[in-house]
Parts: structure tokens; C-alpha cells; sequence
């Protein structure tokens, strides 16, 4: 894997360290993350953030250990480090931070205290939600180490006060339980209880959002580390509170091997291939039903456009088949009208999608191909079938074949079904009504697609075959814009009529949704280059492509503010990573040379989520990364593309 280490330059640097974070997935939708530094920044980061069955809940637990170093002379260190409301960073423990490693995707932190040199590793159990903590003296000693316990447990979007209830901490033997949720073992534990008013999370008030909490300390572990070697080992965990773990140092040796068999499964190219493959590992969970996808940490659970769209760079890619046949299976049981959920993740299952059972039919075809799986084609063929003939007729939210041309439209006062389904008030930013290219092109593959399948398991089509070739002429016709590139949506709602009003407009914005027009395996169109190198010119940077071009009336070239600015920004410029894998092979179809296309992502592997690629990145330059600092589509369309 890549190389991924910081001196004191960065480690020291509060505004360098504290942007770069790292992420220690549990396999199950928690995780433990925070940053180089050690300053929490979100209130997403803690070292024991528990899953619910879904992945669409999470509480967070073990907020931190604050190390502290007593010496025999009494000298007394701290190496923590917080972010206070009145704007104090206290203690300030990155101060004394030497190195920082990510060491087979796990994080390790090393404090030079004068000749005493004291490291850190994190580490969390594969299914199981539990974290292990090993502090170990490296040089220099004896000296006495404690721990200090912070705590909380609430739900992971939001804050607990100290104006609320006390956390419940109960003794037992070697720790405590908080909240009969989750329990802490180690040496010596001392209950303290009290809490700390006022912790400021810095990145939380950029987004707009409430930025401070308060905290409660639990207790303090403690031990003493007389020579190079020794440690103090910490436990937390959430299952099954009666059975302890394996010692914490045995928990981090097992995930580093686990680690190292994922990257060899995967059978890596190169070294950021295999960094690829580590960090596609994370979005791969285990459910209750099975196999599934987290889109995105620290915040989002599973979306299924999200999971379809990078079925091939996290399940095929690394030959995980049966993984992915399991979640196939698994979807396609869970077809509702013909559609896929989009996701549960605002507390409701919700199917306001018009292009994720699309991406699910891409899925199924691409999985047949590459694992040569023709019993999987036979049997999720009639699901596909369910779906060819729900959209059709018409399923959900004016989704339906218009019979005029055999197009897909699609539309619903309120609604914003494509991918591009950001809000600002609850008013879409980007609603694209009527007929867009890309949900065009994915249901033209679709249809493809099927008739692939049903030909290998020798079976009927039924209507397949001529809505297919319906489809694909009016695509053909329809698409093509005087502009240079393809229109963006057609049949759209004119904007001064209400939407299902009797005026219409071709929009033809440049944007990159064209790009599925070339770029899957059925593509409805022969790329033009010209077209091609006019959609890379207007919209590609380092990382990735933006979502609209400069230039544009409502462009919007930074991803930044309260919700509502950067809901706004968010499909109006703001550049999309996952959008590199349809360009490369675009350019590829179109007889173009990729050149140094990818090398600005994997750039980037190194600067913000550490061995993985950010869901968004503002369009203008230095093109910040925005969002979630880990995406799984990102990853997987860049993986990808690297490959193909």
C-alpha cells in the first residue's frame, strides 16, 4: 500500500493535522475515526461508534482516551487534545506528536516527550463492535500513564448536555458499563464523574451546525510502562457486554492480518491498487440480512443508488462473488413495485429513486459477466422482468416508458429522483423532471442487459426486445444538442409552467450526467470525441468532474456554509469523484488517452480521509474536498477506473 505517514510539520501543525482524518471500520456500519492531531473536529468522531441492524443509526460511546504521562520527578504531561466554546485548544498533546503512520490501514500515533517516546494504536474486531487501544513505551521510562475515559451515548447526528440526565455508569470488574450500552476494561480503573461543559467541534460549525456538546468523564484507566515494550491495553465494546474480547493488543494483530488478506484477495496492481482495496473493505458490511453497503462515513448509512453504482469497484474488482451475490439476491427480494428503496436513512424507507433499480439492473449484468454466473441470471431474471414491466406501465412518482417515444420520464411535484436529489427547505435544487440522459441511458442498458441474460438462460424477454429498440432510436434522436454535447434532460417542464404543465424545453446545461450515455456496457451512443473532450474541458479537475460548468447562471464554485448553501452548491458545480470512473471510459470508447486524468484523486489519498477518496470537492480551485471524507462510490469508480 501507499506509504502514509506525517512528522511534527503536519502532526504538530493544528490546522494540518486536524484536517487529515482516518477511519477504523468495524464491518458492521460502526467505526471508531478523528483526526492526525487528535482534535475531535466532528461530532461524528470517537473511538466506539455503534451501528444499529441497518446501518442507518448510530450512537456514539467511547469518545476518547486522553493519555497522560507522570514522571518520577512528578512532572505531569498531557497529551490529549480539545477544542473548547471559548475557543481555547487545551490540552494540546499534537504539540508533542513526532509521527503519525497509517500502518496496514491502522492508525499509529508516537509522542516524543524529551528521551520518553510513547505510541498509540487503534484498532477495532472485524463484526463485532469493540475497540482495542495499546499504548506502548517505545523509549525512555518508567513513567506512569493514565487514561482518561470520555464519554457519552447519543445518537451520532446530534449533541447530549449537561443540562440533561447524568450517563449511567455501573462498576464492574476491571472498568465500568455507561448506559448499560457499551463497557470499558483496562488496569486500575478509578471512577471519576463529571462532566466537561462546552467541547467545540470546529468542523461542525463550518457546515453550519451546532457545534458544541458537552461530555462526560467516565474514569481513568492507568499502568506504568517501566521499559521499552511495555503497556497499557484498553478495551471497549458493544455486544454481548458479559464476554470480554481478546486482550487489545491481540485485537490489533488480527486486524492487521485481516487487513493484509483483504489487500491480497484483491490481488492489487500496484501499491494504490492495494490501498483501494483496503479502503473498498470498509463500505462492505454484514447485516442481520446480509451483505450490504455504507455509502459514506462518518454520516450516511446504506443508499442503494450508492451501492449499485459501485457494485463493481467494491464486490468485482476484488473477486469478492459471493459477497456480492448474497446482497444481489438480497435487493432484488426487496423490490417494491418494481423499484428499489432508495434508502432508510431519514427513518423511513423511502423509494423516491429513478435510477437506482436502473444501476441494479447494471449490476446484475456486470456481476453475470464478470463472476460467469449464469444461475444467478436465471434466477433474478424474473425480478428483472418485474422491473422491465413496472416501468412500463408506471411505478412511483410519475415514473413510466412515455408512449410517444419509448423514453423514460419521470417527475413528482416536491421531488428530485435522480442522483442530483439534493434540497434546499424542502424545495428541489435540481429536479430535472421529464426525461434525463443519464436515467436514459442506464434504462437502455438495462434493457440490454436483460435481454443478455434471458438469452443465456435461453427465456423469454416478453417486451423486452422492442422497448429496447423503441428506446434506443428515440435516445439517438432526442439527445443530441445543437450545443456540442448532449441535452441534460428533454421534455422538461418549461420553467415558467408548473410541472405537468403543457410547455416543455430541452435543457441543455452542461453537465456531466451525458457521460453514462458512453460509458456503460450498453451504451445508447458511439462517443464523439469532440463531445467527449468538450465535457473533460469544461468540467474535469484533479479530483474528479464538477456537476455543472463555469459559467453556468446558477454555478456554484465552492462547497461551503450552513445546509442550506451547501445543498445549493451541491449539484451546481461542486466536483463528484465517482464521476471519474464514466469519464475514463468514455475517453477510453472514444478512442482518447486517459493520461494524467486519475492522478490528482490518487493524490489525494493521502490529504483528508487517509487511504480513501472524499464524496465532493469544491469546483473551484484548490478544489477542497467537501463531504464525507470516505465515499464508497468514490472509491469504488476510481478503483475502477484505474483497472479497466
Amino acid at each position: 500500500m501507499i506509504p502514509i505517514s506525517f512528522g511534527p510539520q503536519v502532526c504538530g501543525h493544528l490546522e494540518a493535522g486536524a484536517t487529515r482524518e482516518w477511519l477504523v471500520p468495524d464491518g458492521r456500519g460502526g467505526y471508531a475515526t478523528g483526526t492526525v492531531s487528535g482534535l475531535r473536529t466532528r461530532r461524528y468522531h470517537g473511538l466506539l461508534v455503534v451501528a444499529d441492524d441497518t446501518c442507518a443509526g448510530r450512537r456514539v460511546g467511547l469518545v476518547s482516551l486522553d493519555p497522560a504521562v507522570v514522571f518520577p520527578s512528578g512532572a505531569h504531561v498531557r497529551l490529549g487534545a480539545h477544542e473548547w466554546a471559548s475557543g481555547d485548544v487545551d490540552p494540546r498533546g499534537f504539540e508533542l506528536l513526532e509521527r503519525f503512520d497509517l500502518v496496514d490501514g491502522l492508525p499509529r500515533w508516537r509522542w516524543r516527550i524529551g528521551d520518553v517516546v510513547i505510541e498509540r494504536e487503534i484498532a477495532m474486531t472485524h463484526g463485532r463492535s469493540c475497540v482495542a487501544v495499546v499504548h506502548r513505551l517505545v523509549a525512555g521510562g518508567p513513567v506512569h500513564l493514565s487514561l482518561a475515559a470520555v464519554c457519552t451515548w447519543r445518537d451520532a447526528h446530534g449533541e447530549r448536555r449537561a443540562d440533561g440526565p447524568t450517563p449511567h455508569v455501573e462498576p464492574v470488574a476491571g472498568g465500568a458499563i455507561v448506559e448499560s450500552a457499551f463497557r470499558l476494561a483496562g488496569p486500575d480503573w478509578e471512577p471519576e464523574g463529571q462532566w466537561w461543559h462546552g467541547v467545540h467541534h470546529r468542523a461542525e460549525a463550518a457546515r453550519g451546525l451546532n457545534p458544541t456538546e458537552d461530555l462526560w468523564y467516565a474514569g481513568r484507566f492507568a499502568g506504568t510502562l517501566d521499559r521499552p515494550g511495555d503497556t497499557v491495553q484498553v478495551l471497549a465494546w458493544a455486544d454481548d457486554l458479559g464476554t470480554e474480547p481478546p486482550a487489545a493488543d491481540e485485537v490489533v494483530a488480527a486486524a492487521r492480518r485481516r487487513n493484509r488478506s483483504v489487500v491480497a484477495a484483491a490481488a492489487p496492481a500496484d501499491d494504490v491498487d492495494a490501498t483501494l482495496a483496503l479502503a473498498a473493505d470498509a463500505f462492505v458490511v454484514t447485516t442481520p440480512d446480509g451483505p450490504d453497503v455504507v455509502a459514506g462515513y462518518p454520516w450516511f448509512g446504506a443508499w442503494s443508488r450508492d451501492t449499485m453504482t459501485a457494485y463493481e469497484g467494491l464486490f468485482l474488482t476484488s473477486g469478492r462473488f459471493d459477497e456480492g451475490r448474497d446482497l444481489l439476491r438480497a435487493y432484488a427480494g426487496r423490490l417494491s413495485e418494481g423499484m428499489l428503496a432508495n434508502t432508510a436513512d431519514t427513518g423511513r424507507v423511502e423509494y423516491n429513486t429513478a435510477d437506482a433499480t436502473l444501476w441494479f439492473l447494471h449490476a446484475v449484468g456486470r456481476h453475470v459477466e464478470v463472476a460467469g454466473d449464469p444461475d444467478l441470471a436465471a434466477e433474478l431474471l424474473p425480478a428483472l422482468r418485474t422491473v422491465v414491466d413496472t416501468h412500463l406501465t408506471g411505478t412511483r412518482y410519475g415514473i413510466r416508458v412515455d408512449p410517444t417515444d419509448g423514453l423514460l420520464t419521470q417527475g413528482a411535484p416536491g421531488e428530485a429522483l435522480t442522483w442530483m436529489d439534493a434540497r434546499v427547505y424542502g424545495v428541489p435544487v435540481t429536479p430535472r423532471a421529464g426525461k434525463p440522459v443519464e436515467v436514459n441511458a442506464l434504462w437502455i442498458n438495462g434493457l440490454a442487459t436483460v435481454l443478455e441474460l434471458a438469452d443465456l438462460v435461453a427465456t423469454d424477454a416478453g417486451p423486452t426486445g422492442a422497448a429496447h429498440a423503441r428506446a434506443l432510436e428515440s435516445y439517438r434522436r432526442r439527445f443530441p444538442s445543437p450545443s456540442g454535447w448532449l441535452h441534460d434532460v428533454v421534455d422538461a417542464p418549461a420553467p415558467t409552467y408548473p410541472l405537468g404543465g403543457a410547455s416543455h424545453h430541452d435543457d441543455d446545461h452542461l453537465r456531466p450526467n451525458q457521460l453514462l450515455a458512453w460509458s456503460l456496457p450498453h451504451a445508447p451512443l458511439t462517443p464523439d470525441p469532440r463531445m467527449v473532450q468538450a465535457v473533460g474541458a469544461a468540467l474535469l479537475t484533479p479530483l474528479g468532474l464538477r456537476s455543472l460548468a463555469p459559467g453556468a447562471p446558477d454555478y456554484a464554485g465552492r462547497h461551503r456554509g450552513g445546509p442550506a448553501d451547501r445543498d445549493g452548491a451541491y449539484h451546481q458545480g461542486t466536483v463528484w469523484p465517482w464521476l471519474i470512473g464514466p469519464y475514463a471510459d468514455a475517453l477510453r470508447r472514444a478512442g482518447l488517452q486517459i493520461g494524467e486524468s486519475l492522478i490528482g484523486i490518487e493524490s489525494h489519498l493521502p490529504e483528508f480521509g487517509l487511504g480513501s477518496v472524499s464524496e465532493t470537492a469544491d469546483g473551484q480551485a484548490p478544489h477542497t474536498a467537501t463531504g464525507c471524507p470516505f465515499q464508497a462510490w468514490s472509491v469504488a469508480e476510481f478503483r475502477r477506473a484505474r483497472r479497466s
